[in-house]
């Protein structure tokens, strides 16, 4: 396949991931992938984070155009004593915007077999959508072997940010990627690195300031023609 002879535009806004979603709907064409926050990046207290994580994925898919997608990237934490499962709780949240769960993956963050502590050896990935339905013909693997390459401790690795971007390319009618929440933008500069627009949205200016500079390779060899 030919890769793209030019990468897709970035814009970042250094404000609330959550105001700036509440202040309309975003357009056709539009997808949303993200990484909501941990109850420790907060200053919720755990049950506060909890009702803050529910009502920000209901958010999220409600503010998707009907035939877009919401994808969340999530890996679950442990809270005295007790696996906290981010994917019940985006799940809760998307089927009270009205939202359909298209598929749900693991990402393997370690090889299988290693223990961990603190944080699983996987990953969810979840994709939402209200009207949007796939054939079987649509299918993907269920499980990635790998994360990929991590920009920042908390970003989406590589290799699955390019398992997101493929999907959104061959199965929906996407042409800008946007993240609330969109840290270091990896998954932004990899939607660029296949030709697709990138919206992100970051409290912290550090951060704000990597996102709009991150680079990630050339273009991929897969990209579609």
């Amino acid at each position: 396949m030919t890769p793209p002879t030019s990468t897709g535009a970035r814009t970042i806004h250094h404000e609330d991931g959550v105001a700036w979603l509440r202040r309309a709907p975003l357009p056709a064409g539009h997808a949303l992938v993200t990484s909501l926050p941990d109850h420790s990046e907060l200053t919720l207290g755990f049950a506060g984070w909890r009702s803050w994580f529910m009502e920000t994925a209901e958010l999220a898919c409600r503010q998707v155009a009907d035939e877009s997608v919401a994808i969340f990237y999530q890996t679950d934490v442990k809270h005295e004593g007790c696996w906290i499962d981010k994917a019940y709780l985006v799940s809760r949240g998307a089927e009270a915007a009205g939202s359909a769960l298209l598929w749900h993956k693991l990402v393997c963050r370690v090889p299988p077999g290693q223990v961990t502590f603190g944080r699983p050896a996987y990953a969810h990935i979840l994709c939402f959508s209200r009207s949007l339905r796939l054939t079987p013909g649509q299918s993907s693997a269920d499980v990635l072997p790998r994360l990929g390459e991590m920009p920042w401790p908390r970003a989406m690795g590589v290799d699955a940010c390019e398992a997101v971007v493929t999907f959104l390319q061959k199965s929906t009618a996407c042409r800008t990627v946007v993240d609330p929440f969109c840290g270091m933008g990896t998954v932004l500069a990899v939607a660029n690195r296949h030709g697709l627009d990138a919206v992100g949205v970051e409290l912290s200016a550090r951060r704000a300031s990597r996102a709009r500079r991150l680079l990630l390779g050339g273009p991929p060899d897969d990209a579609p023609e």
